[in-house]
């Protein structure tokens, strides 16, 4: 069949335009690939946030670690170690788990005694980290120096994060540093004592009527209140730094009755309450109640962040610490 003209040109012109189209539609599924490929790599490969290692805390040289095993007293296995200040850190120690364990009766020989310590430039001993292992228990008890937040003092907790001393409900003192003494831990000793700093506000756990101030002698009891509770039990605070309240004024509960101090026959500024009815004493712990804190799951992270040095210095059993 005769075509009137050349249609060799015209198929030709029709092939290389599809030639072109193909191209045209091969970029443009190969540039929506390419982007919806992108996309996904954003979805999946999003940046990981950075994350940054604290720090371990460091330790002076001279915080030192001492492991030892009781055969006598408390005082008398420290006073072995030849350490300086033997007996004055036994008595800083003791108090530690005075609240679980009566460091006179419960004492087995080999029990194991580990504390981190230092001394001070006038020689007196300060416990950062502490632990005892109990045979007559089958417990080991621990205790690590730290400020929980809120707090205005540090205080002792075990490496569970309960601390380590209870506190009294409705206690004469809003907070304080330490329990140093409990009734009768000493002969003739007949309350409980508060370490607190001088001038902290002392209050009245229960309303009543101040029935004197400044009583009996002042070169012992120093500045000291009496209020007389509604069930006829005495309170008195011994060794203020002065009286809020006079003789007859009643009280209501909170009420402040004096600011404490460092007078009367005191060796630190200290606060000693002291629970009477009739001529018997009453334990301040039976009176009122106690209560042991717990830390929050919050900050257990900061607590064992700050203790692991004093973990590692009691697990590993060094003699110096220069970390």
């Amino acid at each position: 069949m005769k075509f009137p003209f050349d249609i060799r040109w015209p198929l030709v012109g029709l092939l290389g335009c599809s030639a072109a189209l193909n191209v045209v539609f091969l970029i443009n599924n190969s540039t929506q690939d390419t982007t919806e490929s992108e996309e996904l790599v954003a979805e999946f490969e999003a940046p990981v946030e950075e994350i940054v290692e604290e720090e371990p805390v460091a330790l002076g040289k001279d915080w030192k670690v001492l492991h030892t095993e009781v055969h006598h007293s408390l005082s008398k296995t420290f006073h072995k170690t030849g350490i300086p200040n033997g007996v004055a850190l036994s008595a800083v120690y003791s108090r530690l788990f005075m609240w679980d364990l009566d460091m006179r009766r419960d004492l087995l020989k080999g029990d194991k005694i580990e504390v981190v310590y230092r001394l001070s430039s006038d020689g007196l001993p300060e416990v950062a980290a502490a632990r005892f292992h109990s045979k007559k228990r089958g417990k080991t008890y621990s205790a690590f120096k730290w400020q929980a937040p809120g707090d205005n003092f540090e205080s002792y907790w075990s490496s569970d994060g309960i601390e380590a001393a209870n506190r009294l409900k409705n206690s004469p003192l809003k907070d304080y540093e330490q329990v140093t003494s409990l009734l009768k831990d000493r002969p003739n000793h007949k309350g409980m004592d508060f370490k607190v700093p001088t001038g902290t506000k002392t209050v009245s756990p229960k309303s009543g009527v101040v029935t004197r101030v400044n009583f009996g002698n002042y070169k012992y009891n120093g500045g000291c209140v009496e209020v007389k509770f509604s069930d006829g039990v005495l309170a008195k605070w011994l060794h203020l730094d002065s009286a809020s309240v006079k003789p007859g004024q009643k009280v209501s509960k909170g009420t402040v009755v004096g600011l404490t101090g460092n007078t009367g026959r005191s060796t630190a500024p200290h606060l000693h309450y002291q629970l009477d009815k009739g001529r018997r004493n009453i334990d301040p712990i039976d009176y009122h109640g106690t209560v042991r804190r717990s830390l929050p799951s919050t900050v257990m992270s900061d607590f064992l962040h700050h203790t692991a040095p004093y973990m590692n210095l009691l697990d590993q059993g060094n003699s110096v610490a220069g970390l």
